[in-house]
């Protein structure tokens, strides 16, 4: 029988943003596809080289409209409470600087996964924005058990 369990709480509302000095989190949507688009096909080797994106299939080489339709199904499941995906951007020029994916853990030990990636140009904040997302997430979100691909 499938898991019907909630991924989050009815009561609980996902924030909305995360804002840090070096970059600020919004939720993912099609409004970005270009500049996200520019941001992971110009970092595809850096990315693969990033805990939870070294086993995986993404990236891959795709169109931008398939990377449109990516990000509306992350929309999608945003909208749902199925899954919570976030660009990153930076705070003055509000160019992409990378990605956090947050969704059900695929092990019975976890509740949630975490996988972000900033871009090969940014690479410097791979481990700022792990720190803040990982605080944000014991801060603000409902898990109590969450998946970093060993990050942590």
């Amino acid at each position: 029988m499938a898991d019907t369990t909630p991924f989050v709480p009815d009561g609980f509302d996902p924030p909305l943003d995360l804002t840090a000095d070096r970059f600020v989190l919004e939720p993912l949507g099609p409004q970005h596809t270009e500049p996200d688009y520019d941001a992971w096909t110009s970092s595809m080797e850096h990315i693969r080289s990033t805990p939870g994106f070294t086993t995986g299939t993404w990236p891959r080489e795709m169109t931008l409209a398939e990377n449109r339709a990516d990000l509306e199904r992350h929309a999608r499941d945003y909208a749902a409470r199925t899954g919570f995906t976030y660009t990153v951007l930076d705070p003055q020029s509000r160019d992409v600087i990378g990605c956090v994916y947050i969704y059900p853990s695929k092990r019975e030990d976890r509740d949630a996964q975490v996988s972000l990636w900033v871009r090969a140009s940014r690479a410097e904040l791979d481990q700022p924005l792990w720190t803040a997302v990982r605080d944000w997430l014991t801060g603000e979100w409902p898990f109590t058990a969450v998946d970093d691909h060993g990050r942590s």
